[in-house]
C-alpha cells in the first residue's frame, strides 16, 4: 500500500491568491491596482491566477498598491501555507472553476474562519494588532 503525500501548493498560486484576497476584501478592481502597481492588468490577472512567477520588484509594488509591505504579503502567505491542506483558500485554475465559469468566487477566496475586512486597518486586524 502506498501513502500518498498531499502536493505542496505552488509558490505562484498562494502568493496570487493572497493577492486576490486583498484586492476583493478592498473592491478595488484589477484596472485600479494594477495601475497603482504600474504593472499591466493583464500581467497582475495572471499573477493573481498563478500563472506567472512575479520578481520582487513586482510583488513588492502589487502588495503596496493594496496598502500592504512585503513583509505584509509573506506573512499572509505564510498563513495559507501553516493552514492544513484541507483548509486553505481555494486558489489557482481550481478557484476559477467554483463558479463553473471563468469568474471567481470571493467567498470561494476568502481564507476558511476569517470575515471580510475593509482597506483601513485590514493589517492590524490580520495580524492582531488593533488595541
Amino acid at each position: 500500500m502506498t501513502n500518498h503525500i498531499p502536493a505542496e501548493p505552488l509558490w505562484r498560486h498562494v502568493v496570487g491568491g493572497v493577492l486576490r484576497r486583498e484586492r476583493l476584501a478592498q473592491e478595488r478592481t484589477l484596472k485600479d491596482v494594477a495601475e497603482a502597481a504600474k504593472i499591466s492588468v493583464p500581467y497582475l490577472s495572471e499573477l493573481e491566477r498563478g500563472r506567472k512567477e512575479a520578481s520582487s520588484e513586482v510583488l513588492a509594488a502589487a502588495a503596496h498598491a493594496l496598502g500592504l509591505g512585503l513583509a505584509d504579503l509573506l506573512a499572509l502567505a505564510h498563513a495559507d501555507l501553516a493552514r492544513p491542506a484541507r483548509t486553505r483558500p481555494v486558489t489557482g485554475r481550481v478557484a476559477a472553476r467554483v463558479d463553473g465559469g471563468s469568474a471567481v468566487s470571493e467567498t470561494a477566496l476568502r481564507p476558511v474562519g476569517t470575515a471580510r475586512v475593509r482597506r483601513t486597518g485590514a493589517r492590524q486586524a490580520r495580524f492582531g494588532l488593533a488595541a
